[in-house]
């Protein structure tokens, strides 16, 4: 199963690809969307046709993405909050579920500590995917979301159908 991670952004907008296969993880593409729009709607389109590029390009069957967290900054929140729109309408239109994880449920799936700074991040999924190269924070942290989906999906899969008594 192929897996879109997406740290979201107005400026910048994080993507990654991973591959889940029996041996472990394997990394499909990553890298950054830098809108060039002055405006925020232009932004945001530019948002929604990279994504929808991706998808036609690296070919994943989900979308995990960081959920909304309370800034400091009401601005900036609802900013976040539109730039995710656009890529998770992109991930819609081609038809992939949308799961959404925490930014801390991220870092302590991947570097075990809630807290973790973004050096922290970029180190471990260099370490995690063997990546030789340098990573920028927001291919980073959207390669962590993908590999946070890929380690907690199944367990909290089994999970919610032992509690509903339903599958295997």
């Amino acid at each position: 199963m192929r897996i879109l991670g997406i740290d979201p952004g107005s400026r910048i907008t994080g993507f990654a690809v991973i591959e889940v296969m029996r041996g472990g993880l394997r990394t499909c593409g990553f890298g950054v969307i830098r809108p060039k729009g002055a405006a925020l709607p232009e932004r945001l389109g530019e948002i929604f046709v990279g994504v929808t590029a991706v998808i036609a390009d690296l070919q994943p069957a989900v979308l995990a993405i960081e959920s909304v967290f309370l800034a400091r900054n009401a601005q900036s929140a609802l900013k976040l909050g539109q730039a995710r729109g656009a890529a998770i309408c992109a991930a819609t239109q081609g038809a992939l579920p949308v799961f959404e994880y925490a930014p801390r449920a991220v870092k302590l799936a991947v570097v075990g500590s809630g807290r973790a700074e973004k050096v922290q991040v970029q180190h471990m999924m260099r370490q995690i995917l063997r990546i030789d190269e340098a990573l920028s924070a927001d291919a980073a942290d959207a390669l962590a979301i993908a590999v946070c989906h890929a380690h907690t999906h199944p367990i909290a899969s089994r999970t919610r159908q032992a509690v509903l008594g339903v599958g295997g």
